[in-house]
């Protein structure tokens, strides 16, 4: 068994391709047609956005729809980078809003978390 992809429900499919593309610099694989499910080019796993229409669709008992006016979900996508500060701020000049500012942990690993 192999994880091949993430999919996140999303209000905007387009939007959410074109910023990934321009905050973190990864290519667009492709869009339907409709509009309602893209992939992204991100390494050996595909990070994948679908709408939140067919996420009712897909889930008929409903599902929690992720929100910038709430607390995140339980879930992160985490990207290394060999310059983490410059591709933080890149993120943020494409539209994340800073949740936890930039910090270095014990270890060493800066870290720093965006909606």
């Amino acid at each position: 068994m192999k994880f091949a992809y993430t999919i996140i429900y999303v209000e905007n499919v387009s939007e959410t391709i074109e910023f990934y593309e321009n905050a973190f610099g990864f290519t667009k694989k492709f869009v339907t047609p409709e509009g309602d499910y893209g992939e992204l080019i991100s390494g050996e796993t595909t990070l994948s956005f679908a709408s939140n229409e067919l996420g009712k669709s897909n889930f008929e008992s409903g599902f929690t729809t992720l929100s910038s006016l709430t607390k995140p979900a339980g879930v992160e996508l985490a990207f290394t980078s060999a310059n983490i500060e410059e591709d933080f701020q890149r993120a943020v000049d494409g539209g994340a809003k800073e949740y936890v500012p930039l910090k270095e942990k014990p270890w060493g690993q800066k870290v720093g978390c965006l909606r």
